[in-house]
């Protein structure tokens, strides 16, 4: 152990005594790493965002969904009947995530007059599914179901649309019809087109606004049958299909039963792809800054090949030598791999991500900085010194005694 110490503290004092020189060699170390560890950060945050997008449209993986129609009229299934028949199954195969989506138009008291919006009736657990991130207020909840005010969750769009520019006012909107409504706008998302309108709300609820016989269907039109969809293990996401299809077909005899995977299956693997390449890039840069740290070496040596023969001369064994030449390379690469994934933190965690990568929308499970990335860094700088060194303690090492003394 004390030789250890010892070889370790020799090569700090050579890299203190000819700091100037290791500074210089250091430079482009510490831009290769500082370059290599934070295109690996943004790489795992741009690869996170890209998961994220294609969450948003499709579900995560896997998300099973599942419509019942009737074949002849193209009539949704009864909904007590198709209530009963998916809490059954929800409940008899344990699923944890599942929401409903019916997709229409509904009327809305605008301040310019009555318009059609397209509403989506949803259920709280649709916000998880699909990674919504309201950029204001919250998603809907359970407690929505109860509120004498319906809450709704609307685009900037339409909260422009409404004459407000936030929700520190509270802003309501009368949902129009027979049995007219004030709702309370509840939450803000970024979604559709510029000036495409949209509006979430709960999927059902006690209000007598929602009971049977009262909606007016001009009031309220959906374009196609309530869909279900289900949160499962992507590895039993063909079999779950099945069952799913299987069973709701015995519960709801005459109806059409459709059930498929509608989540983007081939992200993870686009998503591996794009790291790899994102690695990889980083690793050509760390090879060419150390190409740098060993011209720069091999030149050392052969300027201090009088003091290594000088040593030797005083019992210095050639493993003292070996060590203390490829050490003083490896301790300042780490060092300079130190500074270099400090200043990268530094500068990736003050980055708007959101902004420039995901279009302003908050990300769900952006990490403050992947610690993979630091880590591969400080392993890529030991080992750009261990390699830069290895050669110049090579000849450190082979050089003859008297040939270095008469240097």
């Amino acid at each position: 152990m004390t030789g250890v110490l010892g070889t370790l503290a020799e090569a700090w004092e050579e890299v203190r005594v000819h700091k100037t020189r290791v500074l210089l060699s250091l430079v482009g170390v510490f831009l290769a790493v500082f370059a290599m560890t934070s295109v690996t950060a943004l790489g795992l945050m741009v690869a996170q965002v890209q998961q994220e997008v294609g969450e948003r449209e499709g579900g995560r993986a896997a998300t099973v969904a599942v419509s019942a129609y009737d074949p002849t009229t193209g009539l949704p299934a009864a909904g007590e009947e198709w209530d009963g028949a998916v809490a059954d199954l929800v409940e008899r195969y344990r699923i944890t995530t599942a929401a409903s989506i019916s997709i229409g138009e509904t009327l809305f008291r605008m301040p310019d007059g009555t318009v059609r919006v397209q509403t989506r009736r949803v259920s709280p657990n649709y916000g998880d599914l699909h990674r919504i991130e309201p950029v204001e207020g919250r998603w809907l909840r359970e407690g929505d179901r109860a509120n004498l005010s319906p809450s709704i969750v609307v685009n900037e769009a339409f909260l422009a649309a409404l004459g407000f520019s936030d929700l520190s006012s509270r802003p309501t909107v009368v949902i129009g019809g027979p049995n007219p409504v004030r709702a309370t706008v509840v939450g803000v998302v970024r979604a559709g087109w510029e000036q495409e309108l949209i509006a979430y709300r709960i999927d059902r609820s006690a209000g007598p606004w929602d009971q049977a016989g009262t909606v007016d269907p001009a009031t309220a039109m959906y374009t196609g049958p309530t869909t279900l969809e289900l949160w499962v293990p992507a590895e039993q996401a063909d079999q779950v299909i099945e069952t799913v299809r299987h069973d709701l077909q015995l519960q709801l005899p005459g109806v059409q039963v459709d059930a498929y995977r509608m989540d983007p299956q081939g992200a993870e693997q686009t998503i591996a792809m794009l790291r790899l390449a994102i690695r990889g890039a980083g690793t050509v840069v760390l090879i060419l800054g150390g190409l740098g740290v060993l011209n720069i070496g091999l030149v050392t040596v052969r300027q201090r090949i009088r003091e290594i023969g000088v040593r030797r001369s005083f019992g210095a064994t050639s493993g003292r030598i070996f060590a203390a030449v490829m050490l003083e390379s490896v301790c300042a690469t780490a060092l300079a791999g130190l500074f270099a994934v400090g200043a990268s933190i530094v500068l990736v965690r003050n980055l708007p991500l959101e902004r420039l990568l995901n279009n302003g929308i908050p990300i769900a499970d952006m990490p403050g900085f992947p610690v993979a990335a630091a880590v591969e860094g400080m392993v890529a700088a030991t080992a750009v010194g261990a390699l830069a060194g290895l050669l110049p303690a090579i000849i450190a090492v082979r050089a003859k005694v008297i040939d270095a003394i008469r240097f």
